[in-house]
Protein backbone atom coordinates (compact mmCIF):
# COMPACT_ATOMS: atom_id res chain seq x y z
CA UNK A 1 0.00 0.00 0.00
CA UNK A 2 1.35 3.41 -0.95
CA UNK A 3 1.87 5.85 1.89
CA UNK A 4 -0.20 9.05 1.69
CA UNK A 5 1.57 12.01 0.18
CA UNK A 6 2.51 14.86 2.52
CA UNK A 7 0.06 17.75 2.14
CA UNK A 8 1.49 21.22 1.50
CA UNK A 9 -0.38 24.51 1.46
CA UNK A 10 1.28 27.16 -0.70
CA UNK A 11 0.07 30.70 -0.03
CA UNK A 12 1.38 32.80 -2.90
CA UNK A 13 -0.40 35.40 -5.07
CA UNK A 14 2.11 35.50 -7.95
CA UNK A 15 0.52 33.12 -10.45
CA UNK A 16 3.67 32.13 -12.35
CA UNK A 17 5.66 31.52 -9.17
CA UNK A 18 2.80 29.60 -7.56
CA UNK A 19 2.37 27.37 -10.63
CA UNK A 20 6.09 26.66 -10.85
CA UNK A 21 6.42 25.85 -7.17
CA UNK A 22 3.32 23.64 -7.24
CA UNK A 23 4.78 21.61 -10.12
CA UNK A 24 8.15 21.17 -8.40
CA UNK A 25 6.63 20.24 -5.06
CA UNK A 26 4.41 17.69 -6.81
CA UNK A 27 7.47 16.22 -8.51
CA UNK A 28 8.95 15.90 -5.01
CA UNK A 29 5.95 13.81 -3.96
CA UNK A 30 3.77 16.43 -2.26
CA UNK A 31 0.04 16.97 -2.61
CA UNK A 32 -0.23 20.74 -3.09
CA UNK A 33 -3.05 23.23 -2.62
CA UNK A 34 -2.60 26.88 -3.60
CA UNK A 35 -4.16 29.88 -1.88
CA UNK A 36 -3.66 33.30 -3.46
CA UNK A 37 -5.07 35.36 -0.58
CA UNK A 38 -5.03 35.15 3.18
CA UNK A 39 -8.78 34.66 3.21
CA UNK A 40 -8.54 31.73 0.81
CA UNK A 41 -5.79 30.22 2.96
CA UNK A 42 -7.98 30.57 6.03
CA UNK A 43 -10.77 28.63 4.31
CA UNK A 44 -8.40 25.85 3.25
CA UNK A 45 -7.01 25.59 6.77
CA UNK A 46 -10.47 24.57 7.98
CA UNK A 47 -9.84 21.26 6.21
CA UNK A 48 -7.84 18.44 7.83
CA UNK A 49 -4.37 19.57 8.84
CA UNK A 50 -1.65 20.20 6.30
CA UNK A 51 1.78 18.71 6.94
CA UNK A 52 3.58 21.92 6.03
CA UNK A 53 2.88 25.45 4.79
CA UNK A 54 4.85 27.83 2.58
CA UNK A 55 3.60 31.36 3.19
CA UNK A 56 4.43 34.57 1.33
CA UNK A 57 4.55 37.71 3.48
CA UNK A 58 3.07 39.99 0.82
CA UNK A 59 -0.54 39.02 0.10
CA UNK A 60 -3.24 41.16 -1.57
CA UNK A 61 -5.66 41.19 1.36
CA UNK A 62 -3.82 40.64 4.65
CA UNK A 63 -0.18 40.36 5.61
CA UNK A 64 1.31 36.90 5.77
CA UNK A 65 2.56 37.90 9.21
CA UNK A 66 -1.01 38.49 10.38
CA UNK A 67 -2.09 35.15 8.94
CA UNK A 68 0.83 33.38 10.61
CA UNK A 69 -0.03 34.88 14.01
CA UNK A 70 -3.66 33.89 13.55
CA UNK A 71 -2.67 30.31 12.75
CA UNK A 72 -0.50 30.06 15.86
CA UNK A 73 -3.13 31.68 18.08
CA UNK A 74 -5.62 29.08 16.88
CA UNK A 75 -3.33 26.39 18.29
CA UNK A 76 -2.14 24.95 14.99
CA UNK A 77 1.50 23.83 15.03
CA UNK A 78 1.83 23.19 11.28
CA UNK A 79 5.44 23.98 10.25
CA UNK A 80 5.52 27.30 8.38
CA UNK A 81 8.24 28.48 6.03
CA UNK A 82 7.82 32.17 5.25
CA UNK A 83 8.83 33.75 1.94
CA UNK A 84 9.81 37.40 2.12
CA UNK A 85 11.22 39.99 -0.25
CA UNK A 86 12.78 41.81 2.71
CA UNK A 87 16.15 40.68 3.98
CA UNK A 88 16.76 42.99 6.95
CA UNK A 89 17.26 41.54 10.41
CA UNK A 90 14.17 43.30 11.77
CA UNK A 91 11.98 41.81 9.03
CA UNK A 92 13.34 38.31 9.67
CA UNK A 93 12.81 38.65 13.41
CA UNK A 94 9.26 39.90 12.85
CA UNK A 95 8.46 36.84 10.77
CA UNK A 96 9.94 34.48 13.32
CA UNK A 97 8.14 36.20 16.17
CA UNK A 98 4.87 35.78 14.27
CA UNK A 99 5.40 32.04 14.60
CA UNK A 100 7.21 31.03 11.40
CA UNK A 101 9.62 28.12 11.77
CA UNK A 102 11.97 29.30 9.02
CA UNK A 103 12.20 31.97 6.36
CA UNK A 104 13.64 32.34 2.88
CA UNK A 105 14.33 35.63 1.13
CA UNK A 106 13.22 36.22 -2.46
CA UNK A 107 14.72 35.62 -4.94
CA UNK A 108 15.72 32.15 -3.80
CA UNK A 109 17.17 29.00 -5.34
CA UNK A 110 14.57 26.29 -5.87
CA UNK A 111 16.87 23.60 -4.45
CA UNK A 112 17.28 25.52 -1.21
CA UNK A 113 13.51 25.92 -0.83
CA UNK A 114 12.97 22.21 -1.45
CA UNK A 115 15.72 21.32 1.02
CA UNK A 116 14.26 23.59 3.70
CA UNK A 117 10.79 22.10 3.25
CA UNK A 118 12.11 18.53 3.32
CA UNK A 119 14.07 19.19 6.52
CA UNK A 120 11.05 20.82 8.22
CA UNK A 121 8.89 17.87 7.24
CA UNK A 122 11.44 15.40 8.65
CA UNK A 123 11.45 17.35 11.88
CA UNK A 124 7.64 17.29 12.05
CA UNK A 125 7.58 13.54 11.43
CA UNK A 126 10.10 12.98 14.21
CA UNK A 127 7.98 15.03 16.61
CA UNK A 128 5.01 12.74 15.98
CA UNK A 129 6.95 9.84 17.49
CA UNK A 130 6.61 9.11 21.18
CA UNK A 131 9.10 11.16 23.15
CA UNK A 132 10.49 10.48 26.63
CA UNK A 133 9.47 12.71 29.48
CA UNK A 134 11.95 15.55 30.01
CA UNK A 135 14.40 15.06 32.88
CA UNK A 136 13.69 18.67 33.83
CA UNK A 137 9.86 18.87 34.16
CA UNK A 138 9.81 22.58 35.01
CA UNK A 139 12.23 25.40 35.73
CA UNK A 140 12.32 29.08 36.55
CA UNK A 141 14.33 31.21 34.10
CA UNK A 142 14.62 34.74 35.36
CA UNK A 143 11.08 36.01 35.77
CA UNK A 144 9.64 33.21 33.63
CA UNK A 145 8.30 29.83 34.71
CA UNK A 146 8.53 27.01 32.14
CA UNK A 147 6.69 23.69 32.35
CA UNK A 148 8.26 21.35 29.81
CA UNK A 149 5.80 18.53 30.39
CA UNK A 150 2.76 20.64 29.58
CA UNK A 151 4.53 23.01 27.18
CA UNK A 152 3.50 26.10 29.13
CA UNK A 153 5.63 29.18 29.71
CA UNK A 154 4.66 32.34 31.59
CA UNK A 155 6.46 35.54 32.47
CA UNK A 156 5.12 38.28 34.72
CA UNK A 157 1.65 36.76 34.49
CA UNK A 158 1.70 36.69 30.68
CA UNK A 159 1.67 33.52 28.59
CA UNK A 160 4.69 33.13 26.31
CA UNK A 161 3.72 31.55 23.01
CA UNK A 162 6.54 29.12 22.30
CA UNK A 163 6.49 26.61 19.48
CA UNK A 164 7.30 22.93 20.08
CA UNK A 165 10.74 23.47 18.59
CA UNK A 166 11.41 26.44 20.88
CA UNK A 167 10.56 24.30 23.90
CA UNK A 168 12.88 21.55 22.64
CA UNK A 169 15.73 23.98 22.07
CA UNK A 170 15.23 25.61 25.45
CA UNK A 171 15.19 22.22 27.19
CA UNK A 172 18.45 21.22 25.52
CA UNK A 173 20.09 24.41 26.78
CA UNK A 174 18.68 23.93 30.28
CA UNK A 175 19.97 20.35 30.42
CA UNK A 176 23.43 21.49 29.25
CA UNK A 177 24.12 24.61 31.34
CA UNK A 178 27.39 26.49 30.90
CA UNK A 179 28.44 24.14 28.08
CA UNK A 180 29.30 25.66 24.70
CA UNK A 181 26.97 24.10 22.12
CA UNK A 182 27.92 24.33 18.48
CA UNK A 183 25.32 25.02 15.80
CA UNK A 184 26.08 21.59 14.37
CA UNK A 185 25.30 19.91 17.70
CA UNK A 186 22.08 21.86 18.12
CA UNK A 187 20.92 20.96 14.61
CA UNK A 188 21.79 17.31 15.22
CA UNK A 189 20.26 16.98 18.71
CA UNK A 190 17.30 19.38 18.51
CA UNK A 191 16.41 19.52 14.80
CA UNK A 192 17.52 15.91 14.17
CA UNK A 193 19.45 17.08 11.12
CA UNK A 194 22.94 15.88 10.26
CA UNK A 195 25.33 17.75 8.00
CA UNK A 196 22.67 20.33 7.14
CA UNK A 197 24.36 23.39 5.60
CA UNK A 198 21.93 26.09 6.79
CA UNK A 199 23.21 27.23 10.19
CA UNK A 200 21.12 30.40 10.21
CA UNK A 201 18.06 28.59 11.51
CA UNK A 202 19.86 28.09 14.82
CA UNK A 203 20.70 31.80 15.07
CA UNK A 204 17.08 32.68 14.32
CA UNK A 205 15.77 30.49 17.12
CA UNK A 206 18.33 31.81 19.58
CA UNK A 207 16.99 35.29 18.81
CA UNK A 208 13.50 34.03 19.58
CA UNK A 209 14.54 32.60 22.95
CA UNK A 210 16.29 35.86 23.80
CA UNK A 211 13.18 37.87 23.00
CA UNK A 212 11.09 35.55 25.15
CA UNK A 213 13.36 35.34 28.20
CA UNK A 214 16.07 38.01 28.21
CA UNK A 215 15.36 41.32 29.92
CA UNK A 216 17.48 43.03 27.24
CA UNK A 217 17.52 40.76 24.15
CA UNK A 218 20.18 42.88 22.43
CA UNK A 219 22.53 42.37 25.41
CA UNK A 220 21.83 38.76 26.39
CA UNK A 221 22.97 37.41 29.75
CA UNK A 222 21.55 33.88 29.53
CA UNK A 223 21.71 32.79 25.88
CA UNK A 224 25.25 33.89 25.17
CA UNK A 225 27.16 33.77 21.88
CA UNK A 226 30.63 32.23 22.01
CA UNK A 227 32.48 33.61 19.03
CA UNK A 228 33.51 30.97 16.55
CA UNK A 229 32.10 28.15 18.69
CA UNK A 230 28.34 28.48 19.21
CA UNK A 231 26.15 29.32 22.18
CA UNK A 232 25.89 28.53 25.87
CA UNK A 233 23.15 28.89 28.46
CA UNK A 234 24.14 30.76 31.61
CA UNK A 235 21.47 30.14 34.28
CA UNK A 236 20.47 33.31 36.10
CA UNK A 237 21.63 33.52 39.70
Amino acid sequence: MNEPKPRLLLVEDEDHLAAGLKLNFELEGFEVDIARTGREAGSLLLQPDYDIMVLDVMLPDISGLTLCRSIRESGKTTPILMLTAKASLDDRVEGLNAGADDYLTKPFELEELLARVRSMLRRAEWEKQEEPQPSTPSIRIGSAQVDFERHIAERDGQTLRLTKLEFDLLLYFVENPERVLSREELQREVWKLRDYPNRRMVDNFIMRLRRHFEKHPQSPKMFVSVRGAGYKFVPPT
